[in-house]
């Protein structure tokens, strides 16, 4: 699939991208990110793996459009971080400032 990333054309395929990501350490992943295999990867780390450009040279947007097209499950940080649900006795003792024992 031919797909723009920073203004230049990459040629990419999915077994191409597992590939090329292949051996490589997944970094702790705080916004966007493209799960590859069972590894959740940042979407700026795919695209600098991918396209061997500088991560400020891409938007992470460009990098999970192509990665979606590809078939790959991407995330945003709302979809990743799931909601945090208190019972109304944490919520009350947060209000009141003592926080209750985890």
């Amino acid at each position: 699939m031919r797909c723009v990333i920073a203004r230049f054309p990459f040629d990419l395929t999915r077994s191409g991208v597992l590939e090329s990501m292949k051996g490589v350490k997944p970094e702790p992943v705080t916004g966007e990110s493209v799960i590859i295999g069972r590894r959740h990867y940042p979407a700026k780390q795919v695209g600098q793996v991918l396209t061997r450009q500088d991560r400020r040279d891409f938007s992470a947007a460009e990098v999970l459009r192509a990665m979606a097209r590809l078939g790959f499950t991407c995330r945003t940080p709302s979809e990743a971080a799931p909601a945090r649900v208190e019972s109304p006795l944490q919520r009350a003792s947060a209000l009141l400032g003592s926080p209750l024992p985890a």
